[in-house]
């Protein structure tokens, strides 16, 4: 019974840990996708507001389809950010997951409704 019980947990966590979300107070949401999800929703059909939170140097070292480059580090990140449409999902991916992590929060804050975030950022990704 024990080891059963063990394994069911196990697998949950598994799957929470290749989806999961944060719902802030103010409705919006952020929702962390493995690679296969987030290629799926990226390459529905739809046009999508696509961010790479990384610097120029690595965006022009290769990135994911026609992502628009808004650098975390900069300065006037929030000021770059608040040009997307707060009420449309936004999909955004650094290096490895950390600034993309980091924005989202930040887009959180400022109200954007639906965020994706990319599992593992654009080295999962390739």
């Amino acid at each position: 019974m024990k080891k059963t019980f063990l394994f069911l947990t196990m697998i949950a966590f598994s799957a929470a840990a290749c989806q999961s979300q944060d719902t802030a107070q103010n409705g919006s949401k952020v929702v962390v996708l493995a690679p296969p999800a987030y290629k799926e929703k990226i390459e529905n059909g739809t046009k999508v507001q696509l961010v790479d939170v990384r610097t120029s140097a690595e965006y022009q070292a290769g990135h994911i389809g026609d992502a628009a480059n808004i650098d975390y580090l900069a300065e006037d990140f929030e000021q770059q950010i608040q040009s997307l449409n707060k009420d449309q999902p936004v999909y955004v991916y650094c290096q490895v997951g950390g600034r993309s992590s980091k924005a989202a929060k930040v887009m959180q804050a400022l109200g954007f409704r639906e965020i994706y975030d990319l599992q593992g950022g654009y080295l999962a990704w390739r």
